[in-house]
């Protein structure tokens, strides 16, 4: 049998081993063995615990702090070249480190250049991924990049919400793109929050362009950290007169007092994806699984069929 016609093999890193499990299952296959070795000094080593010879294999990982999770992925990926995989594929839910794509300011590094140099040095020679935090991010790879949206699981759930006056919103400049493509899809109205940072994570002031009043709105975003600038969006869009405001975003970072802030807000509700796995639970927090996105996506690639309906707003 062909090299190419070889059944795919999935593996996860540890930090998406749930993710892993749930692709693999609507893949219609099982992950593979791999044993992680920890040293008393923190060092650990992954292992293959099967041949992956001559395959196309994927490694399933998504890479948010800590640096555990990219170095996991990493040598993980360095294994399988060493072990003769003939594909190997990093799906990366949620691409960490993308947040510093250019230089803002003198003597800084531009890491997500650096990470996606450092994924082909180790061996990947295609990269699967979801809603970058900026789509030039693509540019840094000399390897086919196959960078998904995570519209294709949100829209089905808000049109299902069957929202009157909607209203899709952006909660800063940089979103207007991808809020204007999802009042596209729901023919709605758009408005923009425009807001100025102290220092990263710190929001100093905000105004609203556009009018919310007697309007459900829809924040759309990709990812949400702090979830300071959502939280005050809500509160000033509320302010404003709106009747409700939910939020969209795709990776759930929820750092700090995230959660905390979450539930005080006047947020109804936050839509996200297991991009990244929960580290508590929120009776605000509405969890929409990309595991059949990316399983319907690997299976694509392997077979060489068009996955161009998967890259559309």
């Amino acid at each position: 049998m062909p090299n190419d016609q070889l059944e795919p093999k999935l593996f996860a890193c540890t930090q998406s081993k749930e993710l892993g499990e749930n692709i693999a299952k609507c893949f219609g296959s099982e992950l593979g063995n791999v044993i992680t070795s920890t040293y008393s000094d923190g060092e650990f080593q992954p292992s293959f615990e099967e041949s992956v010879r001559g395959t196309r294999i994927f490694i399933i990982g998504s890479t948010h702090p800590n640096a555990d999770h990219l170095m996991e992925m990493l040598l993980m990926l360095d294994a399988a070249k060493r072990a003769s995989a003939r594909h190997i594929t990093a799906v990366l839910p949620y691409f960490g480190w993308a947040r510093q794509d250019r230089k803002d300011k003198p003597r800084v590094p531009i890491a997500a250049k650096l990470i996606a140099k450092m994924l082909e040095a180790a061996g990947a020679t295609r990269i699967i991924t979801m809603d970058l935090h900026a789509d030039q991010i693509q540019g840094f790879f000399e390897k086919p990049v196959d960078h998904l949206f995570a519209s294709t699981i949100f829209l089905p759930y808000l049109k299902e919400l069957n929202l009157d006056n909607l209203t899709i919103a952006s909660p800063d400049m940089g979103g207007s793109k991808r809020a204007y493509a999802y009042s596209k899809a729901m023919e709605s109205d758009v408005v923009i929050c425009y807001k100025q940072r102290a220092k990263a994570n710190v929001i100093s002031h905000m105004e609203l362009i556009g009018n919310v009043t007697g309007k459900n709105v829809v924040l759309v975003d990709d990812m949400v950290d702090t979830a300071g600038t959502l939280t005050k969006a809500a509160d000033l869009m509320m302010e404003r007169g709106a009747v409700s405001v939910r939020a969209i975003c795709t990776h759930a970072l929820l750092s700090g007092n995230a959660y905390e802030r979450v539930e005080k807000s006047q947020l109804k509700e936050l839509i996200i994806t297991d991009s990244i796995p929960l580290r508590q639970e929120s009776s605000k927090i509405k969890v929409l699984s990309c595991a059949n996105l990316f399983a319907d996506v690997m299976h694509r690639v392997h077979t060489n069929t068009s996955i161009s309906s998967k890259f559309l707003m």
